[in-house]
């Protein structure tokens, strides 16, 4: 009777923790701008996360104030990335004497080939090539733009390219984006690199790219959460 009656609370007791709700992990606890289970991947401070593509040279980009700017060459993530949403703070000078391409260009690439374009538009009509765009693709759904010399940001949510067991590929790149917080992308279709279509779209996690197109173009607040699981290798 005593093992009985010590039985049932324990019983009663497994069989109420088993009805609680899951648990999870918070992303936030108070005010915090950023989420727990996001990659920081630039706070300021310095470069360790970055180094110029196509080496292993570290990232040797101006750094102030806490932003970097760009010189010496685009750079990439040392890690690599698939499925993810993708944060990025812009600053863009003014270059009144310039035009076109000329005027405060850059680019944030998501797996190294999707280019989400950085341009001085403020004020445009935009075309594919214009701030925003994806590049040569898909031109904003609006010109979200802020004047020059006024920090921007960008919120990128990308789903990789999807291929089958012998390499086929099944669905293409898709993006949303939104540009200091306006919808100009919703869940667009790349059905190739943007620099290059005819271009295989990698089948591998690949690297976040920022431009360097000989502007003085700023960065800063730069954090990247990994979604789901990464695309399908062959």
């Amino acid at each position: 009777m005593f093992r009985i009656r010590i039985l049932v609370p324990a019983v009663a007791l497994i069989l109420t923790l088993c009805l609680l709700p899951a648990q999870a992990e918070p992303l936030f606890r108070g005010r915090e701008a950023i989420p727990s289970d996001a990659v920081i991947l630039f706070d300021g401070k310095n470069l360790s996360s970055w180094a110029y593509t196509g080496s292993d040279k570290p990232a040797d980009w101006k750094l102030a104030k806490g932003y970097m700017q760009a010189r010496g060459g685009d750079i990439r993530t040392k890690a690599d990335f698939g499925d993810c949403q993708l944060h990025v703070e812009f600053w863009l000078p003014l270059m009144a004497d310039k035009s076109g391409q000329g005027r405060a260009n850059s680019g944030v690439f998501l797996q190294g080939n999707y280019e989400v374009q950085v341009l001085d538009s403020y004020g445009l009509k935009s075309e594919v090539g214009d701030c925003g765009a994806i590049y040569s693709i898909h031109t904003p759904l609006v010109n979200a733009c802020r004047p020059p010399e006024n920090w921007q940001t960008y919120d990128i949510f990308f789903h990789a390219p999807r291929f089958d067991a012998t390499g086929k590929k099944t669905a293409n790149a898709r993006l949303s984006v939104l540009q200091n917080g306006v919808w100009i992308h919703e869940n667009a279709d790349v059905p190739s690199p943007t620099a290059s279509h005819g271009a295989p779209d990698p089948q591998k996690p690949g690297p976040i790219v920022l431009q360097d197109h000989g502007c003085p173009v700023r960065y800063r607040n730069v954090w990247v959460r990994p979604l789901g699981e990464e695309s399908p290798k062959p």
